[in-house]
């Protein structure tokens, strides 16, 4: 499988605990399998940290290596996701650990919905009411050294806008 990751910089070796700690699934590094997304995450981190050049790193990953390894998969968005997102986003998940979490990315269309839930204002079957018609993709966060060395990275590719 290919996955690529979009930063303001060539990363050929990731790090798990050098990602925030408030995003969807935790600290980890992420990718997607969707270059589109990649290429947005890139812009973003770019223009959010004013330097750098926008790149997407392009890593292969054997499917079976996940078989060896604790992974948590969400299929859609639902009741959930949506916890282990607020809980992760409110940095107070104290669940089990994985080695790979995957499932659909909260984005700028979902997380008014997601910070509504989180902040009390709507419930949960509400939520998942609007988050359903989103067309979300995905992302995989790897959140252990051992699920990060799984990437093999493959080329560096600049983005054009």
């Amino acid at each position: 499988m290919i996955l690529y990751h979009g930063s303001n910089m060539i990363v050929e070796k990731p790090i798990a605990s050098k990602g925030k700690l408030s995003v969807d699934f935790g600290q980890a590094f992420y990718v997607t399998s969707d270059y589109d997304q990649a290429k947005r995450w890139a812009n973003q981190v770019k223009l959010r940290r004013s330097s750098g050049t926008a790149y997407i790193s392009e890593y292969e990953v054997d499917d079976k290596a996940f078989e060896m390894l604790h992974v948590l998969r969400f299929e859609k968005a639902n009741t959930e996701w949506l916890r282990f997102v607020a809980d992760n986003r409110r940095c107070i998940y104290n669940g089990e650990k994985y080695d790979v979490v995957f499932g659909p990315v909260a984005n700028d269309n979902t997380m008014p919905v997601v910070n509504m839930y989180i902040n009390g204002f709507i419930d949960e079957e509400y939520a998942i009411k609007k988050l359903l018609p989103q067309k979300l993709k995905d992302q995989y966060a790897f959140k252990s050294d051992t699920a990060v060395d799984l990437l093999k990275f493959r080329r560096a590719i600049i983005c054009e806008k």
